[in-house]
Formats: structure tokens, C-alpha cells, sequence
């Protein structure tokens, strides 16, 4: 059974080596994220060459998604690097502060106390220690402390309910871009985008960065605002697809929210034709423990069965102890989910008006692979897109984007039940349709009587265009 679901890998020190690599792919990483919240450029640079190289000795091929830092706001130092807070404390954040102590902290974001008010709730630490807002001096917030804890260095710093006016792309973000371009990063993971205007100047830069590389990347807007909420549809419509970021997003609209949010977003992006990932703790204590809690199982589980493209790691597989077990569990928790999804193409398509002859064809595909229990569909494709308008719909009938570009390959590793071949570029239809066919069967997808619909575009060669459908049996050619 080929596992619909992708899974997108954070690789950091405990698996940035050659062996431990190798077995997450082999164990089922579709994409490796890189977070550039982390290490240096050349760092990020040389932990892509090594997976490129890994995944062509494995055999695969194995997308890279550069993950922008983005406007994090956090605390400064302290002298002793961390302080304990009790609830009633009066604490200080100054952003003329240089050096933190038990009364006051710095701020790396020096206009935040312009962004505030009176009766404002600051959550730091992602939400696990609150602060309310009394007064703004100046540059100094004056606050008391609502929960306590014990406060480190560089903590995060949200605003409950959201509305900071940090931009989304900061000069990191913008040098980190030109980073990824250089090495081609199939993603962009934009972090803490309001609106779709973040994601279109996202997109411009990284197109213009790429130009010297004949390389456009697709845009993932990371959903972690309060107030990206109301604009996600223009959000998703700037996007390639969303990333449903829970951390930052359950500290600003409250931990209760974010399953029907989540939900809410996956069926948004799926009916906008865009690709979305669920992260954050999905398999947390798997960063210390060699098996998941039935809770994480549970959460793995619900994201595949509301219809998300990939699940994600962070910290389990960046810098945990059980980077390959953890990749193994969620492989075999997509699966075991997959198992009882309900396909339900004939009521999908009952209100869908179809305005494109290619996007006509490849639900035509669905629905006739569907109806006549084929083995396999093989989309032609050059852009991907067909095979991204398949996937957008749940069928247990495994799809195969086939195609000459080794970019397309690398994005369709995000897709969901979607899988990709390599085949040269060629304008002769019978012989095209011929090396599919002794394609599909070297995989061992198929076998020689087996019902295959395959789509392609003529004339064949070009990008775009799809308008052919056929229902070959293996072996006719």
C-alpha cells in the first residue's frame, strides 16, 4: 500500500550525519525541512548537499523546505541566564535594557512598546509564562506577572489575540532566501504572514533570487497570526499552500482553538487546490522516548483522516534522541489511518463547474479510475499541476506524476497519494506511453492485464495543457 501521507523532517544535529539520514529516508521522508531559525548559511547549505547526495544513493528523490525565522520577538539575556517568576511579580520590559536581571529584561524587537497597551496579555515561553500589560513608559512595559516560571534567554514573545506589527520578512529572511535559492530549495516556509501582500513580496524575492538559478521554489505561508485568520483565503490564494503552525498560532488565539482551526484550514486548502502541512509537537515526547503517547498517535492519526498533504517533525527528529523511530511511527500511524478513509469522488464532483480543459481532465481521470477500480493513474505531467488537482480529492487508487522535470519530482514529494518518475522528454506519444508502461511495471506498481488511466497533453513536449485521457491495459503496448 502506498502511504498518501507525506511526512516533512526537521534535520539539525542528531541527524545531520550520512547513516542517520539514509534510514530516515528509508523509513519514509518525503520532504527534510531546514530551519533557518538555526545555524549559519553555510550550514543550511551544506546540510542540502548532503541530503541531495543521500537521497540519489537511496534512490529517491527527497524535497528541501527552507523554513524563514521571521519576525520571532524575543527577550534579551540575563546576567545569570535565567529568572524565576511568581504569579504577583512586577517585571519590566525594557528595550533600552542590555542585560537582563530579576526586575527587567531586554527586547531584540525594539518597537514593541509602541505596539502595546494597557491590559494587554503578553504570553512568553509559548504561552507558559503570562504577563498582563499595566502601563508603557517610554521604552519600558511595566507588568505583572498573571502565571510564573522560570524565564531564559531569547524566549518568544506573543501577544494574545495577535496584532503586533512586526514585518513578516525581515533582512535575515531576505538573506536567508538567497541561501536557499542557491541550492535550490524546493519550499519556502513563510513565517507569521497577516496577509496575502507578505506572501506575494515572499514570492518576488524568491523568484528574483532565483533567476540565477533558473529556479522558482513554491510558497508555503506558515498560519501562526490571530489576524491571519480572517484573510486566509487571500492568504491561500498568494500561497502554494500553509503550514498549520500550532505553536505560535494556539499561544495567540488559545490552546482550545486550534483543532477546529486546523480542520478548518486543511479543508480550505484542499478545496482552493493548494498543498497544507500540520506541525508543531506532533510526536513531542518521541524527542526523549523510543514510542509515542496513544495522544500523539491520536493527533497524527486525526491530521491524515481531515485531509492534510504531510505531517511534520521539529525537534524529535532535529535534535532528539529517536530521529529514525519517530519517522517510523508516523509512517505507520498515516497508514494505519489511511486504512479507513472514506473516498467520496461522486458527491465531490456534484457541484464542481470545471472551467479548464486540463483541470476536466484530471477529475475526469479520478473518476473513472474510481469507477473502474483501475490499478494506477499516471499523469504526463511537466508542471506537476495535474497531478496537484488529483491529490486535492481522496481515492485509494495511487497516483503517478511522471515527468522529465527533476524540480517537479522534488515538489510532488509534498503532494498527497502522490508519487513521481522519472521520464525523458519526448514529442512521439506511442513511444512516451510505451516507456510509461515498462515503467510502471519495472516498479512493480503494476502488472501485465491491469487497467491504468494515463493523462497526458497534446502536443506532447510542452508545459501545460492537458487534454488526453486513456484507459490502457498493461501490456497493449
Amino acid at each position: 500500500m502506498q502511504r498518501a501521507t507525506k511526512i516533512v523532517a526537521t534535520i539539525g544535529p542528531a541527524s545531520s550525519d550520512v547513516d542517520t539520514l539514509t534510514r530516515m529516508f528509508k523509513a519514509g521522508v518525503d520532504v527534510v525541512r531546514l530551519n533557518f531559525s538555526h545555524g549559519k548559511a553555510q550550514d543550511h547549505i551544506d546540510r542540502a548537499t548532503m541530503v541531495r547526495e543521500v537521497a540519489a544513493s537511496c534512490g529517491k528523490q527527497v524535497a528541501i523546505m527552507a523554513d524563514l525565522q521571521g519576525p520571532k520577538i524575543r527577550i534579551g539575556k540575563f546576567e545569570h541566564g535565567k529568572i524565576q517568576l511568581e504569579k504577583g511579580d512586577k517585571f519590566i520590559l525594557d528595550a533600552d535594557c542590555q542585560m537582563g536581571n530579576q526586575d527587567r529584561i531586554g527586547l531584540d524587537y525594539k518597537p514593541l512598546p509602541r505596539d502595546l497597551l494597557g491590559d494587554d496579555v503578553l504570553l512568553l515561553n509559548d504561552g507558559l509564562i503570562v504577563l498582563v500589560v499595566e502601563k508603557i513608559i517610554g521604552n519600558e512595559i511595566f507588568t505583572v506577572v498573571k502565571i510564573g516560571g522560570e524565564l531564559s534567554n531569547n524566549k518568544g514573545i506573543n501577544r494574545q489575540g495577535g496584532g503586533l506589527t512586526a514585518p513578516a520578512l525581515t533582512s535575515k529572511d531576505m538573506d536567508d532566501i538567497k541561501t536557499a535559492m542557491s541550492f535550490k530549495a524546493d519550499f519556502v516556509a513563510v513565517s507569521f504572514p497577516k496577509n496575502a501582500t507578505d506572501m506575494e513580496m515572499a514570492r518576488q524575492l524568491c523568484n528574483v533570487a532565483g533567476e540565477a538559478y533558473n529556479h522558482k521554489p513554491m510558497m508555503i505561508a506558515k498560519i501562526e497570526r490571530a489576524e491571519a485568520i480572517p484573510l486566509l483565503q487571500q492568504i491561500l490564494d498568494a500561497s502554494d499552500g500553509i503550514m498549520v503552525a500550532r505553536g505560535d498560532l494556539a499561544v495567540e488565539v488559545g490552546n482550545a482553538a486550534v483543532p477546529a482551526l486546523q480542520k478548518r484550514m486543511i479543508k480550505m486548502a484542499r478545496a482552493s487546490n493548494k498543498l497544507a502541512i500540520t506541525a508543531t509537537q506532533m510526536m513531542e515526547s518521541m524527542i526523549v522516548n523510543a514510542v509515542p503517547t496513544r495522544a500523539e498517535v491520536s493527533d497524527v492519526a486525526n491530521a491524515v483522516l481531515d485531509g492534510t498533504d504531510a505531517v511534520m517533525t521539529s525537534a524529535e527528529t532535529a535534535s532528539g534522541k529517536y530521529p529514525v523511530e519517530t519517522v517510523e511511527a508516523m509512517s505507520a500511524i498515516c497508514l494505519e489511518a489511511e486504512k479507513s478513509e472514506d473516498c467520496q469522488l461522486d458527491t465531490d464532483f456534484l457541484n464542481v463547474t470545471f472551467t479548464r480543459v486540463d483541470q476536466s481532465i484530471a477529475y475526469g481521470a479520478l473518476f473513472t479510475a474510481h469507477h473502474l477500480r483501475v490499478k494506477a493513474i499516471a499523469a504526463m505531467t511537466e508542471s506537476g499541476s495535474t497531478a496537484l488537482w488529483m491529490s486535492r480529492h481522496s481515492i485509494d487508487i495511487p497516483i503517478f506524476a511522471i515527468t522529465p522535470s527533476v524540480s517537479t519530482q522534488r515538489q510532488v514529494a509534498l503532494y498527497r497519494n502522490v508519487r513521481a518518475f522519472e521520464l525523458a522528454k519526448s514529442t512521439d506519444r506511442e513511444a512516451v506511453l510505451k516507456a510509461a508502461q515498462d515503467m510502471l511495471l519495472a516498479k512493480g506498481v503494476v502488472k501485465r492485464g491491469d487497467l491504468v488511466v494515463v493523462t497526458w497533453g497534446e502536443p506532447m513536449g510542452q508545459v501545460g495543457g492537458t487534454n488526453a485521457l486513456k484507459i490502457m491495459k498493461i501490456g497493449e503496448y
